[in-house]
């Protein structure tokens, strides 16, 4: 699988032949200001939950692209009602795309959208196929309902958000990544804001005594995973 990282908690997965990006906010996040959100390829646009700053550049990639917005049905709604023409509202549970198997399971976070309407549940997706599998947490504290994923999936990557404040924080990281029994964690959602910057050698230090790889992404660089 082919990952690209765009900033924050945003990101490319390509896998099956298609383009996955997940929670897309470019433009409003300086540390992204080389990334042309024109240029940015989709089929499908998974969103987590329903703050801004993951949905901020959700319409216009949508409308640049086509791409189907996968999302809560509350955040699903409001994309559409929002200029996004191909939606799939989801809850928790499993569904058969073109892609692979989805499962959107549980985040402890909130969600509301950017004009202050209910964004439903806040979520995360584990996405299977031939090539692999992987899970990408969303914002999220550590919760028990991690172990519940090993049980469904053997996983190749997991991508977990660790700069603390809004979610959890590295050693919280570590928790999750041992619930859902899996040693390569891609590191997302910190440095965006000043109360989310982390000490990237202290981090990394962290997960390797653990016993893990923290893969902290370059802003607009792709690596294979």
């Amino acid at each position: 699988m082919k990952f690209t990282y765009y900033g924050h908690a945003c990101f490319m997965v390509e896998t099956a032949g298609k383009k996955l990006l997940f929670d897309p906010f470019i433009t409003g996040n300086a540390l992204a200001k080389d990334i042309d959100v024109k240029k940015i390829e989709a089929d499908y646009i998974l969103v987590s939950h329903g703050h801004g700053d993951h949905v901020g550049d959700m319409a216009a990639i949508a409308q640049n692209t086509g791409a189907t917005v996968i999302a809560a049905a509350e955040v699903a709604g409001w994309a559409h009602q929002n200029g996004c023409e191909k939606v799939h509202g989801i809850n928790f549970g499993s569904m058969q795309f073109d892609f692979g198997k989805l499962r959107f399971v549980p985040a402890s976070h909130s969600s509301s959208m950017p004009d202050g309407s209910y964004g439903g549940n806040p979520g995360g997706f584990v996405i299977s196929n031939d090539e692999g599998a992987f899970y990408y947490a969303g914002d999220t504290g550590v919760i028990t309902d991690m172990q519940l994923i090993p049980r469904f999936v053997k996983l190749s990557f997991a991508v977990l958000p660790i700069g603390g404040n809004y979610t959890m924080d590295a050693e919280e990281a570590i928790l999750a990544a041992d619930f859902i029994q899996c040693d390569k964690i891609v590191g997302v959602h910190f440095d965006t804001f000043e109360v989310i910057r982390i000490d990237h050698e202290a981090v990394a230090k962290q997960f390797a005594a653990a016993g893990k790889t923290l893969i902290l992404p370059e802003i607009g660089k792709e690596i294979a995973l």
